[in-house]
């Protein structure tokens, strides 16, 4: 039953009515997340798209859920994110058939640049900050740096997914339910040059400890005459799994990427992490964690508390994992070089990298379209 003497949490989404946000709000709305508290959602989308989320938005109120204490639908970015708790970023430039990844990041960092500072300008100043559109490490690079009054360590870009994909992969190898694979890795950057590591950390839940509760047995004692396929196969099912998805269903990941969003807000947010335990997420990297550069969005195996991710140190790398967390760091650099080439051109609020009082063009194609709201032009995206 929903908690009606708390305020509830302002929880925005952008682009709302695309397939993944479709499958993620009904899992905020329903308590699956934010529990008992009462949930006011925020959608926001572009004009072209607005009749299709206030279906959407009829739909969720007609499943009477609980928790779900209003839905508002709107365009503007300043209305979205006005006074938001949280705000998860679906919305993206989607890559298009013989488009270079550079001109994706190019697309994307005009996107993100805008939601950033609508960000800045709009939200709680403890905000806490999920992106899931593609790129998403450098995306979240972009709107954290514009967003220069809310905190690094709120923002988080949705590695989740790789990290859910690496427990059910070595789940289906060992023959045991998901749920029982903990710990497995998924070091840098959400693309191929990510490295799914489930030696390093890996452990299983195997039946009953002889002092009580559940035996933790490593992955890699388990996997010991099967490291050939820890280290290649898996990594590669993994790394490969979102475009698998696609040749086979003609779609991009959207009930997958879903669950994994709200798995992270939950984990990250709500319930925390276990003792012990980790899971993955793509963190601004301030410290140089593991001896991977600062400055970037990487993902690192994080423990969460009190509505805080922090990295798991001391953890001891073998020199292949270190080769791999480097080529992941170095397509991470140039992401960003890429980024910071774009927000130059335009101007920059932070000498750091990035632009937030940007003058863009108003120009709306079949993908994306300008949005005014008070002093500011807000580009959006269809999904």
């Amino acid at each position: 039953m929903a908690d009606r003497t708390r305020a509830p949490i302002k929880v925005a989404v952008s682009g709302a009515a695309g397939n993944i946000g479709y499958a993620l709000l009904p899992l905020l709305a329903s308590g699956r997340v934010f529990k008992e508290r009462p949930v006011e959602l925020r959608l926001l989308e572009i004009p072209q798209a607005i009749k299709s989320l206030e279906g959407t938005r009829m739909e969720l109120v007609d499943c009477a859920f609980p928790c779900l204490a209003d839905v508002v639908c709107t365009t503007d970015p300043a209305v979205a994110f006005d006074g938001a708790d949280v705000i998860v970023l679906v919305g993206g430039f989607p890559r298009k058939k013989g488009m270079a990844r550079k001109d994706l990041i190019r697309a994307n960092t005009r996107i993100f640049s805008s939601m950033g500072r609508a960000i800045d300008d709009a939200a709680s100043p403890d905000v806490r900050v999920l992106v899931v559109a593609n790129p998403s490490n450098t995306n979240c690079l972009v709107a954290l740096t514009e967003a220069s009054s809310v905190p690094s360590k709120n923002f988080c870009a949705l590695s989740f997914l790789d990290h859910q994909r690496a427990r059910a992969q070595v789940a289906r190898r060992l023959g045991v339910r998901a749920g029982r694979v903990r710990n497995v890795i998924v070091w840098g950057n959400h693309s191929e040059t990510q490295y799914p590591d489930a030696l390093t950390d890996g452990h299983c839940l195997m039946g009953e400890h002889a002092t009580g509760g559940e035996e933790r047995v490593s992955l890699r004692h388990l996997l010991a005459d099967d490291l050939d396929w820890a280290t290649n196969e898996f990594a590669k099912t993994v790394q490969e799994r979102g475009r698998a998805v696609i040749e086979v269903r003609g779609a991009s990941s959207a009930l997958s990427a879903a669950t994994a969003a709200a798995d992270c807000l939950e984990s990250w947010l709500v319930a925390g992490t276990k003792e012990g335990e980790t899971v993955s997420m793509a963190v601004y990297n301030d410290k140089g964690y593991y001896g991977v550069r600062k400055g970037i969005v990487f993902s690192f195996p994080c423990e969460c508390r009190g509505g805080e991710w922090h990295v798991k140190e001391g953890l001891e790398l073998t020199q292949y994992t270190r080769r791999r967390l480097e080529v992941s760091q170095d397509e991470l650099l140039e992401e960003r070089e890429a980024a910071r080439g774009v927000l130059l051109e335009e101007g920059s609020r932070r000498d750091s990298m990035a632009p937030s009082s940007l003058s863009l063009p108003l120009t709306t194609t079949s993908d994306s379209i300008m949005v005014e709201s008070g002093h500011h032009s807000y580009l959006l995206s269809k999904i």
